[in-house]
């Protein structure tokens, strides 16, 4: 199994550094453009909220992402040091009260774009899969 990490100051502008990660990954473990356009979406949007949510934008909490291959499935470990969050408490960002509201809608990609989505340690921690073929 092979397994890159690495670590980022929550700062929105190092989102930059997580699309080159992918990039790097994408050539290394020859990632088809079918998925590659869902992973960036997801993986970056899910280091936005680690970031801005889990965090709360305080530069000297760390956001760790792990990219893990296992047989045909690539595993994207997002993890941040913040409160976490309970999934059963965000609105439904197709609810028609909330379809006017700015934002609430960075969970509901991740979870259409991915194959697999779970939160562990009380949302602290994401683990989203894709399928390589």
């Amino acid at each position: 199994m092979k397994s890159i990490k690495i670590s980022i100051p929550s700062l929105i502008e190092n989102i930059k550094i997580i699309e080159s990660f992918i990039d790097n990954a994408k050539e290394s473990f020859e990632i088809n453009d079918d998925i590659y356009g869902n992973i960036m979406i997801s993986v970056t949007e899910c280091i936005s909220n680690a970031i801005i949510h889990g965090n709360k934008g305080d530069k000297n909490k760390l956001v760790n992402l792990e990219l893990k291959m296992e047989d045909d499935q690539l595993k994207f470990i997002i993890q941040d040091e913040g409160q976490g969050f309970d999934l059963s408490e965000l609105p439904d960002p197709t609810a028609p009260e909330n379809l006017e509201k700015p934002g609430g809608r960075g969970i509901f990609l991740i979870r259409h774009l991915s194959d697999e989505v779970k939160f562990e340690e009380g949302g602290k921690k994401a683990i989203l899969s894709f399928y390589m073929d």
